[in-house]
């Protein structure tokens, strides 16, 4: 069986038009002939859509009840029966009432689907798990229902319904979108024109990068490989050289000529993974590449310009930008450089070569450097010593002249070549070499003190003399240069070896930063935290640090080494070779893993004992009220033992205490489960708008006789309030009881309620107020009032539903104040029923 279609209309807030549009697709296909029915549509009251709705089957709703509440959910199981073609279901991301086939209306959906029924929808933007704090940052409100967006991606279309934030206003306030009580707070908080905005370009983001998927899919199924310009790539090649920086400046100023333009880098790493460029330079660049919008790529590759070009077409990237050429005039007339070699190859990919201060020619000429194993002191020893050692030396065999002849002298003067290649390496060998050729030249070779040459063996000499000392030089400095990169792979290895035994070993951060800054001879050292919720501007923090005058920002130090996006490592002193920031960055990330893991091993130590502190308060809070219940019930079983022969009113008094002490006891026994559900996310929380009378008159009833002597003073209209209708009324009652056993009988409870500021607040007053208690006493009650269970329960089941519960004792009397949102101060699907088009 073919699985049906699924589509959805996809809105950036609620009133955009959604089930309107949804509504009127199913006319139009009912139309064309179609089977369609209404699986579930709520208009929220609105005329028109209601209306689009006649002459469509709808099929009638489910109605589960939850906690003492009835709730309408769509039947599954009937519209499955019908099996019609089309199901119009409004509400992906809705939250099904719990009791119900499925927890989840998108799970409904799959079935549906999965039978073959073709499924129209609807869904806000907000509602997507991928947005979800986007959502909140901009509206302060977190959506509580959710749909992945993994379902919303299968979709095989998704429409936009898209409004201007000026018109959805004006629907708004002609009351187009909510009653009129709620039209003033929607529009002050989540529909003013900045959310709107926002909401409306996530919605239209979101959707192009669906619609940019359905493109990918296409070329890759046609094998369509060249680049079609539909939105402008622009591609940084990175190299890891100090270029980098130039190259994506330049790639964003060409970005930022053309709006919507996508902005990617991409290093290509040898496939053999050895690479010469300095990992530091390389995040740097990565940092400054995010922090102007754009994305870093990495991969392998044997040819750089066959990998550039590859990941090119992959991308659809339509503009390229490399830096020019570093390399010299030789090594390019030998082989093309990857510019060159990418201009032949890009197609129709636009390339930019950029110039930079480190592109060959640019740079002033220098003399050859001192290499690795060397160093510039025996490299400049060297040189000094050929200029030292050679005239000597032709002065000494100038004074043995006809003893040693040429051969004779060239191995004299080869063995002085020899121990300059050894200090210094292959430069200093060569120009010794040279120079002692020319020397043996002018004054051992016929004519003397002449360049000339007579003699055909004397020139084959001079020319072997010349390459025996070039090759001694290379060997030599070969052999220095592998001999200094085992001494300092020796010395990396022991440095990272005994950083890792001191972690090994639990020493805290400032020690280890201490050791870092001893092992790099370093003046001060600090490891600095970013605070990520501090924007535009940073904020940092030193989590540990050594030395003196550490740096306390990134740009105060003198070498940095980022560990991530929010935690770096400064230095200031002496500057560091690129092996040294090598081995920094590999400490940098050890440092950062024993910063994790303590935040980790602190937020485990503190929630454990958060969690026993909790755990202990709830027990003993369980066993007080145990312990009074029972022992109530023990005094009253007692008494009737010994007055067996007392009036039979008085034992059924009796047996009413024992049985009211028992049923508390039970009560504690529940609240205390209740909880523990609750701590451990278990407990099951619909929120809906709750109407408060019939909340507070369930309340009442729950109490018994006692609840008829509570005095009510509530205005004539009372708002609905944002909460779970049975836990509701599971506080109140908790709270009334609290506050009839502790007011005398000629003083009864009193219960009012009033809105303020968007939310509605309920407040409980026992009748035990008087003159003002002892000092101290009120200390003692408040603390005794607010630890029994049902008080805690009370409280927690009121945060749960977002609201708050305060407790106030004045005057030997206690007053609870529960304060819960309206719906008007909950959009944006904050509430299980969540928002139609």
């Amino acid at each position: 069986m073919a699985r049906g279609q699924l589509r959805i209309y996809l809105g950036a807030a609620p009133g955009v038009g959604k089930t309107y549009a949804m509504l009127a697709e199913g006319q139009r296909l009912r139309s064309l002939g179609a089977d369609v029915v209404v699986g579930f549509v709520e208009p929220h009251g609105r005329r028109p859509t209601a209306a689009m709705a006649d002459g469509l089957v709808t099929i009638s709703r489910r109605t589960l009840a939850h906690r003492g509440a009835a709730f309408s959910e769509m039947d599954l199981d009937a519209v499955l029966a019908r099996r019609p073609q089309v199901a119009l279901v409004d509400e992906l991301a809705h939250s099904n009432v719990p009791g119900a086939r499925n927890a989840k209306r998108w799970q409904d959906v799959e079935e549906l689907l999965d039978v073959g029924v073709d499924v129209v929808t609807t869904l806000n933007v907000q509602h997507l798990e991928s947005l979800n704090d986007v959502v909140r940052q901009i509206t302060g409100v977190r959506q509580r229902e959710t749909l992945p967006d993994e379902v919303a991606r299968r979709a095989d279309q998704i429409e936009l319904v898209d409004l201007p934030p000026e018109v959805l206003r004006r629907r708004m306030v002609h009351g187009d979108i909510y009653p009129p009580d709620r039209i003033e707070s929607a529009l002050t908080h989540y529909f003013r024109v900045g959310n709107l905005t926002a909401l409306r370009e996530l919605a239209l983001l979101w959707l192009a990068d669906r619609v940019e998927e359905g493109l990918q899919r296409y070329r890759a199924e046609h094998g369509i490989s060249v680049p079609w310009e539909t939105r402008e790539r622009i591609l940084v090649a990175l190299s890891g050289g100090p270029e980098g920086e130039t190259l994506i400046r330049r790639a964003a100023r060409i970005s930022a000529r053309t709006p919507g333009t996508e902005l990617l880098a991409l290093h290509v790493v040898p496939e053999d993974g050895l690479t010469g460029m300095d990992p530091a330079v390389l995040n740097a660049q990565r940092t400054l590449l995010e922090s102007l919008g754009g994305s870093y790529h990495q991969t392998t590759g044997e040819e750089v310009a066959d990998a550039l070009l590859q990941f090119a077409e992959a991308e659809n990237v339509t503009q390229i930008v490399l830096g020019a050429s570093r390399r010299g005039r030789l090594a390019s007339f030998l082989r093309a450089g990857v510019g060159e070699r990418t201009v032949k190859r890009s197609g129709p990919i636009d390339v930019h070569i950029v110039t930079h201060e480190e592109a060959a020619g640019t740079a002033v000429p220098m003399l050859p450097r001192p290499s690795r194993g060397t160093g510039p002191r025996r490299y400049w020893t060297a040189l000094a010593g050929a200029v030292v050692l050679l005239p000597v030396l032709t002065l000494l065999l100038t004074a043995l002249r006809g003893h040693l002849g040429l051969a004779g002298d060239l191995v004299i003067y080869l063995l002085a070549v020899v121990g300059v290649a050894l200090v210094g390496g292959l430069y200093p060998a060569l120009f010794a070499a040279v120079a002692a050729a020319l020397l043996a030249d002018y004054y051992f070779t016929a004519p003397v003190h002449s360049l000339a040459i007579e003699r055909a063996d004397e020139i084959a000499a001079l020319v072997v003399f010349i390459a025996t000392a070039a090759l001694v030089g290379t060997a030599a400095g070969t052999a220095a240069q592998r001999t200094h990169q085992a001494v300092r792979a020796t010395s990396e290895a022991k440095a990272l070896s005994r950083l890792a035994t001191a972690m090994m070993r639990g020493q805290e951060l400032p020690a280890l930063v201490e050791q870092i800054r001893e092992n790099f001879g370093l003046g001060a050292i600090s490891l600095l935290e970013r605070d990520p919720r501090a924007s535009p501007v940073p904020r940092w923090y030193v989590v540990a640090s050594a030395g003196e005058r550490p740096p306390e920002k990134p740009y105060e130090a003198d070498v940095e080494s980022p560990v991530d996006d929010n935690l770096t490592l400064a230095a200031r002193g002496k500057g560091l070779s690129t092996e040294d920031q090598r081995v920094l960055a590999a400490c940098a990330a050890e440092l950062g893993l024993v910063h994790d893991r303590g935040r980790m091993s602190g937020g485990a130590t503190d929630a454990l004992a958060a969690a026993e502190r909790t755990r202990a308060s709830l027990l003993l809070a369980a066993g007080r009220d145990l312990r009074a219940s029972l022992h109530t019930a023990e005094e009253a079983l007692q008494r009737l033992r010994r007055r067996a022969d007392e009036p039979v009113a008085e034992e059924a008094q009796l047996l009413d205490a024992a049985r009211a002490a028992v049923y508390r006891a039970a009560r504690v026994v529940t609240d205390l489960d209740d909880l523990s559900r609750l701590h451990a996310g278990a407990l099951d929380l619909c929120l809906r708008p709750v109407d408060l009378d019939e909340a507070l008159g369930a309340a009442l009833d729950d109490l018994g006789p006692g609840g008829h002597s509570i005095v009510l003073r509530l205005p004539e209209q009372l708002p609905d309030v944002i909460a779970d209708a049975a836990l509701l009324t599971r506080a109140l009652t908790a709270l009334g009881a609290d506050a009839l056993r502790h007011s005398p009988p000629d003083r009864p409870p009193v219960f009012t309620a009033e809105a303020r500021g968007g939310r509605v607040v309920i407040q409980v007053k026992d009748g035990a107020h008087g003159p003002g208690p002892e000092p101290g006493t009120a200390a003692r009650a408040s603390s005794t009032r607010g630890d029994s269970l049902a008080l805690r329960l009370s409280r927690d089941l009121t945060e749960a539903m977002n609201g708050a519960l305060e407790t106030t004792i004045e005057g030997g009397g206690a007053t609870f104040s529960v304060a819960l949102t309206l719906p008007s101060a909950a959009p944006g699907g904050s509430v299980a029923s969540g928002h139609a088009g």
